[in-house]
């Protein structure tokens, strides 16, 4: 039995019994006021010797049950009180003001402690006792009887009422308090979260919140790394004094993390001024639907740099920051890594290490991803092909592409035009293209536009 049926079946005995109690004694004074029920009949004494005996004696016998029939019990019990009070009514010979007044403190009672479920048994076994009580007795409906008899159960329902509402009040003042107390706890509960919620990603914090079971476990899934780190921020940490140098740090990490949010990365960690972050879990939009947010947040974060370089120009810092970034797609271990105290979310594998190399290659203000996520961004997102690249712990040269720009921002002023397709590959970059190699180009093209047409006419 759960502590909170222990306390309903407590509540339940004690209204109960003081009813028992109440009613009881109220029918026999009654009885005796009215001269009705009390005769030198054995046949009617004993059971009412036995009704005495029975309300002095239940709250004993139901504490000798144990509490896992005790509830059983308790039902069956007030049935048997109904029934013993239907059998006082015939008693006093359906008498109507203390007939009704004892039917009125029986509706109360299984209303207040039961619901309707405990209201119509409670009535059927009423009807049941003034049935049998009546047959056995042959007793007749008396309209008329003395007012004083009617006293007992007046003043038995009305101290029942006010013992009932008195409880009842000092428990709304307990379940007041419960729920002021319940609030604070809330209120200092939103607080830790919110600190807490500093400390982790908000991807991650959100999965958390509905109900991710949070173990010692991890899974193989293909996700989108991505690394960035600041070029020359070592350097200008020796020329900076700590504070303006915290406050420049941590308004960059705040306004990239930001960036990173807005296209639903999940940060990683901050490794001083380097970032990372990964797309794919514990939410995924598919595999290539995460490449292209990751490639595209790349994309913002290198835009946005022009505003802070801006900003920091007017701090007093001469020489520009630029952020290098890798980008790599491919499968990793991911999940919580750790001791059974303390975990950390991350993912490890060889595709992330490539993804930092990548970083470390790249150019400052440069996003170098591999051919991997270049496969999977190429449609939407115009990139360069940066050739093979030897990387540190990679024993064959990496092919890499540089992301330039979201082909739809770009507009009529391309200076980028590709396309590729079986038999043919075609990449131009116009600001590359030198003067006196244009005749050259434009000859080769006309060249190669001439035989396909030729070829079509056939």
């Amino acid at each position: 039995m759960n502590a909170e049926s222990s306390k309903e079946t407590a509540r339940f005995l004690h209204y109960q019994g003081l009813f028992r109690f109440l009613t009881g004694f109220a029918g026999i004074a009654t009885l005796a006021l009215s001269y009705q029920g009390l005769s030198h009949d054995l046949t009617k004494a004993v059971p009412l010797l036995l009704a005495v005996l029975y309300i002095a004696f239940a709250p004993f016998m139901l504490q000798r049950i144990s509490p896992s029939a005790r509830v059983r019990a308790c039902q069956l019990f007030s049935l048997f009180d109904a029934l013993l009070l239907g059998c006082l009514i015939a008693l006093l010979h359906l008498s109507p003001l203390p007939s009704l007044l004892f039917v009125l403190a029986l509706q109360f009672n299984a209303l207040a402690i039961g619901g309707w479920r405990k209201l119509a048994a409670d009535n059927v076994a009423l009807l049941i006792g003034v049935l049998s009580t009546t047959l056995a007795y042959h007793f007749t409906w008396a309209v008329e009887a003395a007012l004083f008899a009617s006293l007992p159960p007046l003043f038995s329902l009305g101290l029942y009422s006010c013992i009932y509402g008195y409880h009842t009040a000092l428990e709304w003042h307990r379940h007041g308090e419960r729920i002021r107390e319940l609030e604070k706890q809330q209120i200092q509960l939103k607080l830790r979260n919110y600190r807490l919620s500093k400390y982790v990603s908000p991807t991650l914090l959100k999965a958390i919140q509905s109900g991710k079971d949070v173990k010692l476990e991890t899974h193989r899934r293909k996700l989108t790394i991505f690394f960035s780190d600041i070029k020359g921020f070592s350097e200008l940490a020796e020329q900076m004094e700590g504070e303006p140098l915290t406050n420049l740090l941590n308004n960059y990490l705040t306004e990239m993390s930001q960036i990173a949010i807005r296209h639903g990365g999940t940060i990683d960690k901050f490794i001083g001024d380097a970032v990372m972050v990964f797309f794919g879990d514990p939410t995924t939009k598919g595999v290539k639907d995460d490449c292209v947010a990751a490639v595209s947040m790349a994309i913002a974060m290198k835009k946005h740099m022009k505003e802070l370089q801006q900003r920091w120009v007017n701090q007093g810092i001469q020489e520009p920051l630029e952020i290098r970034m890798g980008i790599n797609t491919g499968y990793c271990a991911v999940g919580n890594f750790g001791t059974e105290d303390r975990l950390d979310y991350t993912l490890l594998g060889t595709e992330v290490n490539l993804a930092s190399r990548l970083e470390s290659a790249a150019q400052p203000g440069e996003i170098l991803i591999s051919h991997e996520t270049y496969s999977l961004v190429k449609e939407q997102i115009l990139c360069e092909e940066r050739g093979e690249i030897q990387v540190k712990g990679f024993q064959h040269p990496v092919k890499a592409y540089a992301a330039i720009d979201l082909r739809k921002n770009l507009g009529g002023a391309h200076r980028y035009f590709e396309h590729i397709t079986d038999g043919f590959s075609f990449y131009m970059d116009t600001d590359r293209i030198r003067n006196y190699d244009q005749d050259k180009i434009l000859q080769s093209l006309i060249d190669a536009a001439n035989h396909l047409q030729s070829r079509k006419k056939k």
